[in-house]
């Protein structure tokens, strides 16, 4: 696999993770829990390909980590933080499902949480390139 193209993914999950960040400094929790949600995504799916594995067209991030376990990694880490409420702000912080807009269903302490959660992806993700001790 590409070490070019898997750089990109990681990058780019960076840059998501610097605007949700961004977006819950100004007040925009609903974009922020977005982009948190899109971070984590796109790093699980840069260690897919990090591990020669075509990511699949998914926004699950469960679904990610069982493909990442049972490539051997020990993803247990990963298991025991919110990544189902992480994965539903992929949808529910984008489009209206009834009369109420995002930007109305999300507060400071969501985009927190997802924030947190996000950052901790990335760390576990970044931890894969490390050594073993």
């Amino acid at each position: 696999m590409s070490q070019a193209r898997t750089g990109a993914w990681w990058r780019q999950a960076h840059n998501d993770l610097a605007l949700a960040d961004l977006a819950r400094s100004n007040g925009f929790h609903a974009q922020a829990c977005f982009f948190a949600a899109q971070a984590a995504e796109k790093a699980l799916k840069g260690a897919l390909l990090e591990l020669g594995r075509e990511p699949p067209h998914t926004h699950v991030l469960g679904q990610l980590v069982q493909i990442l376990a049972a490539e051997g990694l020990d993803a247990t880490e990963l298991a025991s933080l919110p990544l189902p409420a992480l994965t539903r702000m992929t949808v529910t912080s984008r489009y209206p499902l009834d009369d109420t807009p995002p930007s109305e269903l999300f507060d400071a302490r969501d985009s927190e949480q997802a924030l947190t959660t996000a950052q901790a992806v990335l760390a576990w993700v970044e931890l894969l390139d490390q050594p073993s001790l």
